[in-house]
């Protein structure tokens, strides 16, 4: 990072929370409804980052009329909050280094595809609200991840330069996302193996919050504390 870090981003599903098992299980089960077998590792190389407005059709292999989506998108996330939230909690670390960043006078954000009801149940079920100066969801951008439209809103939101800007991303294409958006980018292995996150630009890479390395803490932290 060439730039002094001045923010965080982090996107939500596997990143703050570990909750993609139970995303990959919807989607699986919203498909074979639909008549479509699909796989884990579809769901992640595919649909993870992207917007429901952009997964239906590509799942589909057609457009789909905004009322059909309407109701495709909203049964697909029920079934998600439906299995998840009795599991809802916080990634291994994500709270500690919370407080850390804050009280090295880095202002963090969102910056997540997931619908706003799916951001709520976490963001309200973590007590989490006002941890964060902004949070930006797909109903604000045109175009989901790869493309950098929701990290580029993060930082005009948090009113800082992309180069500034640290992101926390579980899947490649966020990765991508985020570089595109010139970010700086730490991959966390919650959903897809090292070697992807890395092929797709992370600096770095983690199995969680608690194991940073010390290339990205050396960001925040003093030289004394590293």
């Amino acid at each position: 990072m060439q730039t002094p870090l001045r923010a965080v981003l982090f996107d939500l599903d596997g990143t703050l929370v570990d909750n993609m098992a139970w995303h990959v299980e919807a989607w699986i089960e919203a498909a074979a409804a639909l008549g479509h077998a699909i796989t884990a590792a579809r769901v992640m190389r595919d649909f993870a980052g992207r917007r429901n407005e952009e997964i239906f059709p590509m799942l589909l292999g057609r457009p789909v009329p905004p009322d059909e989506l309407a109701r495709l998108a909203e049964e697909k996330e029920a079934r998600y909050r439906a299995v998840y939230a009795p599991h809802l909690r916080p990634a291994s670390g994500a709270a500690a280094l919370l407080d850390e960043l804050a009280s090295a006078g880095v202002v963090c954000g969102i910056a997540s595809a997931a619908p706003r009801d799916n951001r709520e149940l976490v963001l309200r079920g973590l007590g989490w609200a006002e941890r964060f100066a902004a949070v930006v969801g797909a109903e604000q951008v045109r175009r989901g991840k790869p493309a950098p439209d929701l990290f580029l809103a993060g930082a005009a939101a948090l009113g800082v330069d992309p180069a500034a800007v640290l992101v926390f991303e579980d899947a490649a294409l966020g990765v991508e996302a985020a570089r595109a958006a010139g970010m700086t980018v730490c991959g966390l292995t919650t959903g897809e193996p090292a070697d992807v996150l890395l092929r797709a630009g992370a600096i770095a890479v983690a199995p969680d919050f608690v194991s940073l390395p010390s290339s990205v803490t050396a960001l925040w932290r003093a030289p004394s504390e590293k």
